[in-house]
């Protein structure tokens, strides 16, 4: 079976697919036009996040039989036309369970401490100690919009910080609700209004794309702080913009954008703005999540051709 690995994984990934049979070609910076080329030859097309793989290309692969996203999410992948196809799809959800939520709890207490402001100022030679003042996590209260993996880590770290915990979500491990002290509640707008602190970890699906616009932002507390590590579009970009230059929420921490990179004139006027912190989709760029991720996936990948 020949498998191709489109985007850039660690070693790992080829190494155990070689181990077990597999023939692996290796293009990290393959083009779509060449991709359309090349990807009738192979069994199994093996991704990340920069390449795309749609209708075209999944028609154009007669001999696909397993596409794998070393990743989450699936929405760089036209789930619905290789299922049609009768190719498998796998992902890996729990590679950057850690990474992601480490990263949130870094941003959470950058934005209370406004430690990026801080550091900026440091380094264009100024002392503005006095203008720095920031806020403890500690009692304040934090709103989790989807409580899944990534959520409940979030929410389990922040409860270490003496946080409060909200929780808004259509499924709900009741146990882990337990377990935190957490309480769900039933409007995504009753969270906003309580939340100091509000981190959305969504899948990108039609009901969630702009879940978060003018109508969202005008009911979060005034001056709470918003993050955003999970999709870009869940976010309405104009809306967030207006939110911040308003004065209505305090700052933001985003790690996801509509483009990536930004591209708008709307997305880089944020990205500008000193009271928002941005990185550039970096939640599962750590090591240990990229060789697990690695790892799942030619373990998946193994599994699944035993079914075949």
């Amino acid at each position: 079976m020949r498998v191709l690995i489109a985007d850039e994984v660690d070693a790992e990934c080829g190494s155990k697919l070689r181990a077990a049979g597999f023939e692996v070609d290796e293009k990290f910076d393959v083009s779509y036009d060449s991709l359309k080329r090349i990807i009738g030859l192979y069994d199994v097309l093996i991704v990340r996040s920069r390449t795309k793989v749609t209708r075209e290309i999944i028609e154009l692969g007669k001999n696909l039989k397993v596409i794998g996203r070393v990743g989450v999410g699936l929405d760089t992948i036209d789930v619905k036309a290789a299922e049609e196809a009768g190719i498998k799809v796998l992902n890996t959800p729990q590679m950057s369970t850690v990474a992601v939520s480490e990263l949130v709890m870094g941003m959470m207490l950058s934005l209370a401490r406004r430690i990026h402001i801080a550091n900026d100022s440091m380094k264009r030679g100024l002392w503005e100690k006095k203008k720095l003042h920031g806020i403890e996590l500690n009692g304040k209260t934090l709103g989790v919009v989807g409580f899944g993996r990534i959520g409940r880590a979030v929410a389990e770290r922040s409860k270490a910080f003496g946080m409060n915990i909200l929780v808004y979500d259509v499924i709900v491990d009741e146990g882990a609700l337990a377990r935190l002290s957490a309480e769900r509640v039933g409007r995504v707008e009753d969270l906003l209004s309580r939340s100091d602190v509000v981190t959305v970890h969504v899948p990108l699906l039609p009901e969630t794309y702009h879940m978060f616009g003018d109508s969202a932002f005008s009911s979060m507390k005034q001056g709470a702080f918003f993050i955003n590590a999970s999709r870009g579009e869940v976010v309405d970009t104009a809306a967030l913009l207006r939110a911040l230059k308003s004065g209505r929420i305090a700052g933001a921490a985003l790690d996801v954008f509509e483009h990536e990179p930004p591209e708008t004139p709307d997305e880089k006027e944020l990205v500008s703005l000193p009271n928002v912190l941005v990185t550039p989709h970096i939640g599962a760029q750590t090591r240990e999540a990229q060789s697990l991720g690695a790892a799942l996936i030619a373990e998946n990948i193994i599994n699944a051709f035993k079914t075949l």
